[in-house]
């Protein structure tokens, strides 16, 4: 799920949201504006399909990615990047939620001054109307006292889009999607787009390294 947002049933229509989200690569370009990452070491966290991670080395980051759960050999070199990243990315990933272990542990792996970037939704959009029962914790944890701001993240929020060929094409990738409610939202399009905005919480490492648990990020996923 960590390329997407949503979890979808097969991986044809996997790729085919791939082909629709974001096709502007706004998303790439806010990470390299809240990284740097191109030149850069950048480790990307629970990295799905690898999409994400392929995208960010496509414009010129350096990066290594993990797909979690991690194997052992997977977790031995992990842990060797305590310390090392410039920036870490973890895209829509359940792991990262507010206050969790796996958060405290990602921010171990940056060196000092290095960025963690963690990719969630911003509920407040024509997308997450066919996904209300999801939208409240989105909207919860963007508020100016939620726990991602009082954590000492700040938010960058991304306007993107799903671009879709045809009214046709729409109606039959959210009905396949979304069942009945994806239908009826591409009955109601007036355009080939949905407006989808995506919340990029970012915060920079002290400047001094801490002290931290080698067994990082797998231990936290565990």
């Amino acid at each position: 799920m960590p390329d997407l947002s949503i979890a979808l049933p097969t991986p044809q229509l996997h790729e085919a949201f791939l082909a629709i989200v974001d096709v502007e690569g706004k998303l790439p370009a806010a990470i390299q504006s809240l990284g740097p990452v191109i030149g850069r070491d950048v480790v990307v966290l629970d990295s799905g399909r690898g999409f994400r991670a392929r995208q960010l080395a496509s414009i010129g980051a350096r990066v290594t990615a993990f797909e979690f759960p991690l194997s052992d050999a997977g977790a031995a070199e992990l842990a060797g990047w305590v310390g090392r990243a410039d920036a870490v990315v973890v895209p829509w990933s359940e792991l990262a939620a507010p206050g969790s272990r796996f958060i405290a542990e990602a921010s171990a792996l940056l060196r000092p001054g290095g960025r963690l970037l963690l990719i969630h939704d911003y509920g407040r959009d024509d997308v997450w109307g066919l996904m209300p029962e999801l939208r409240e914790r989105h909207v919860a944890w963007s508020h100016r006292r939620g726990p991602f701001l009082g954590d000492g993240f700040r938010i960058r929020v991304i306007h993107c889009w799903w671009t879709f060929e045809s009214i046709e094409q729409a109606r039959e990738l959210l009905g396949e999607a979304f069942g009945a409610t994806g239908v009826e939202t591409a009955e109601k399009m007036k355009r080939l787009r949905l407006e989808y905005a995506v919340a990029i919480y970012h915060r920079s490492a002290p400047g001094a390294t801490a002290e931290v648990d080698e067994a990082g990020v797998a231990a936290a996923a565990g």
